[in-house]
């Protein structure tokens, strides 16, 4: 790890309450990249989320495509790493999710409007 990284963990230790003691010391908490990457996941999420606003016949039905199975291969691997990561399969299901939507939409558009 970077001498910066550590040495802003270092410093924040100390002001975490006891209560969040087991989330901050956790195998895939903040403390490490299996916290840090899901998180910047969620850009994916509100990027798809953000494309419902998007005309269908606009839609990337191969972008869509791979994002949702990524989304879906991810959420399974996940949950038999150790440790298991909540936050990957949460943030990986949402991807999948909304990828799957906008592969609905792009598909009903083709559909009606043959």
């Amino acid at each position: 790890m970077s001498k910066l990284y550590v040495g802003l963990v270092n410093t924040t230790d100390r002001y975490v309450p006891n209560k969040l003691r087991p989330l901050w010391n956790h195998a895939a908490g903040p403390k490490t990249v299996f916290f840090w990457a899901p998180v910047f996941k969620w850009g994916l999420v509100a990027a798809g989320l953000s494309d419902l606003r998007r005309p269908a016949d606009q839609l990337s039905v191969s972008q869509s495509a791979s994002l949702a199975a990524t989304g879906l291969i991810w959420s399974r691997y996940s949950l038999v790493i150790i440790p298991k990561n909540y936050g990957l399969f949460s943030v990986n299901v949402f991807v999948a999710i909304t990828q799957i939507v906008q592969l609905y939409r792009a598909w009903d558009h083709s559909r009606t409007h043959k």
